[in-house]
C-alpha cells in the first residue's frame, strides 16, 4: 500500500516557497536556545537529579495523576512554586504547550470570549480551536483594541466571561507586553487576564518571578511559567486560584487521560525554582550581555529589543535559511525562522541571548553576519 498522494504533495509545496523543515542537531556557539541561564547543563541541576535517583524517586509516573500517577514530587514541586510566585496554588504538566492547550480547552465556556493578542502562541491557537468558547483578535499588545473588542462583543449580546490572553515576552520580536495596562482593564471589565510568562520567568521580576510578578495572587489572573526555559528542564507550571486547578483537574481531558510528568523532572524543577530564586548574579550577567549585543547588533536591528532576544528580520525565506547556513558554517547556532511561526514576509535570524556565550562571541557574530548580509 503507498501513502497518501498529500503528503508528498504537501512536503514539495512547502519545499518550493522554501519552507520546508528538518531537524538538526546543535552544533557551535549557542545563539537559538532558550536557556537563558545556562542552568540546563549545570551542575546544579545535574546533582539535584543525582540526588532524586539517590533517595528512591522514579524516573516514571506509571499513570495518570488521577489514577497512580501522582506523587509526592509533583505535590512538594507545586507547593514550592505556589510559595514561589505567590500564588493560591500550582499545577505541574508536561509542557507549555499541554498547558495553553489544556487552559484554553477547559476554563473559558461556551458563553464566554476569549480575546488574544495577533501574536499569541500556537499553543492557545491550538487550545481555543477544542474550546467552546467565542473568540476574538486584538492587534499586538494594543490595549485600546481590546477593550473595543470587549465593548463589540457586548453590544451584540455577549454576557459570559472575557478572558484576555497575551503574552509577557513575545519569543520572536523580543518585545514586551503593557502588563499594568492590561491589569488596569481588567479591573475596570471585570474580565480574566490569562499570561504567558514563558520568555520572562527567571530572567526578570524579583528573584525571577516574573514580568508580571506583581499580578500573581489576583483571583482574576491565570498564568503560565513554562520550565523549558529559564529554568533548563522541561513542563510548565499553571499558577491560578485553587478553584480553578480543582475545575483544570475535574474537566480539564488533557490532564485527565495523560499520564503524569516524570517525578525525576519534578524533583529537578523544584530544585530549579530555587536555583532561579537565588540566581541575581546570573540575571545580571544576562542583562549585562544583552546590552552588548543591542549595542553590536544596532546595525541589523530596526529596534533592538530590550529582552534577551533580538531577531534580525531579513525577509525572503530562502535567503533567510541561507545566511543561518552560512552563520552555522561559521561556527553560530544561529536558525532561520519563516511564516507560519512569524508574519508572512518578516523571515528571521532570531537571535537568543543566554549564559552559554559571551561578549567574544557575541562580537564575532555581529563582525560575521555584517559580512554574510
Amino acid at each position: 500500500m503507498q501513502l497518501p498522494a498529500f503528503h508528498r504533495e504537501d512536503l514539495a509545496s512547502l519545499m518550493n516557497i522554501g519552507r520546508v523543515r528538518s531537524l538538526a542537531l546543535p552544533g557551535g556557539r549557542d545563539f537559538s536556545s532558550n536557556d537563558y541561564l545556562a542552568l540546563a547543563g549545570s551542575d546544579v541541576l545535574r546533582n539535584a537529579a543525582r540526588a532524586a535517583l539517590d533517595r528512591g524517586v522514579a524516573a516514571g509516573s506509571g499513570g495518570s495523576r488521577l489514577l497512580r500517577g501522582n506523587n509526592p514530587e509533583h505535590e512538594a514541586l507545586e507547593a514550592a512554586a505556589a510559595q514561589f510566585f505567590g500564588v493560591g496554588s500550582a499545577l505541574y504538566v508536561g509542557s507549555g504547550f499541554a498547558a495553553n492547550s489544556l487552559l484554553f480547552a477547559t476554563l473559558p465556556q461556551p458563553d464566554d470570549l476569549i480575546l488574544h493578542d495577533a501574536l499569541i502562541h500556537a499553543s492557545v491557537h491550538e487550545g481555543m480551536r477544542l474550546s467552546r468558547a467565542s473568540r476574538r483578535i486584538f492587534a499586538h499588545n494594543d490595549v485600546g483594541a481590546a477593550e473595543a473588542e470587549i465593548a463589540r462583543w457586548r453590544k451584540c449580546g455577549g454576557s459570559g466571561t472575557v478572558w484576555i490572553a497575551f503574552e509577557t515576552l513575545y519569543s520572536m520580536d523580543g518585545d514586551t507586553a503593557p502588563v499594568a495596562d492590561f491589569m488596569a482593564l481588567a479591573e475596570r471589565e471585570g474580565v480574566m487576564l490569562m499570561i504567558d510568562e514563558a520568555h520572562a520567568v527567571g530572567v526578570f521580576g524579583p528573584q525571577g518571578r516574573g514580568l508580571a510578578w506583581q499580578l500573581h495572587g489576583r483571583a482574576n489572573v491565570v498564568t503560565l511559567a513554562t520550565c523549558g526555559k529559564a529554568l533548563g528542564c522541561e513542563g510548565a507550571l499553571i499558577l491560578a486560584d485553587p478553584l480553578l486547578r480543582d475545575f483544570l483537574i475535574n474537566r480539564g481531558r488533557s490532564f485527565i487521560f495523560s499520564t503524569a510528568p516524570s517525578p525525576l523532572m519534578a524533583a529537578i524543577v523544584h530544585a530549579a525554582i530555587l536555583a532561579v530564586g537565588a540566581a541575581d548574579d546570573r540575571r545580571a550577567r544576562l542583562a549585562s550581555l544583552t546590552e552588548f549585543t543591542r549595542k553590536v547588533f544596532a546595525p541589523f536591528v530596526a529596534a533592538p529589543s530590550r529582552s534577551q532576544i533580538q531577531p534580525v528580520i531579513i525577509g525572503d525565506n530562502a535567503r533567510t535559511m541561507a545566511v543561518a547556513a552560512r552563520l552555522q558554517a561559521l561556527g553560530f547556532d544561529v536558525r532561520g525562522v519563516r511564516p507560519p511561526s512569524v508574519p508572512q514576509g518578516t523571515a528571521r535570524l532570531r537571535i537568543s541571548i543566554t549564559l552559554n556565550t559571551d561578549e567574544a562571541a557575541i562580537a564575532a557574530l555581529g563582525a560575521d553576519l555584517k559580512d554574510v548580509l
